[in-house]
């Protein structure tokens, strides 16, 4: 793993630093999925960016890879407990959005 920032807004935002990790997240929320539905859910994200994504989350703890003999193979991808501890910050995340949008319809 690489070497954390100090401040801790910084470690947070290293681990969901793109928009599709957060999307990623909120799509497991729901449960476990399978590469193709979290591509389809996830569109227009390319096979390749969702695999990058998919691989450094894994690696940070953040989801966890199940791959069944089977052919062809099944992969399915969930929440680790760490990454499922994210859920309060994406709620807030939905809160402030919908205030925001709110705000801005008001102006």
């Amino acid at each position: 793993m690489k070497k954390l920032p100090e401040c801790p807004v910084e470690v947070t935002l290293s681990l969901i630093d793109e928009r599709w990790k957060v999307l990623i997240i909120r799509e497991l929320l729901e449960g476990t999925k399978r590469f193709g539905k979290l591509r389809r859910t996830l569109s227009p994200i390319s096979a390749k960016v969702l695999t990058e994504n998919l691989r450094e989350m894994e690696e940070n703890d953040l989801i966890h890879r199940e791959v069944y003999a089977e052919v062809p193979p099944k992969v399915e991808y969930s929440l680790t407990e760490l990454g499922r501890s994210l859920e309060p910050i994406l709620n807030e995340m939905i809160l402030w959005g919908e205030a925001y949008k709110e705000k801005v319809k008001l102006s």
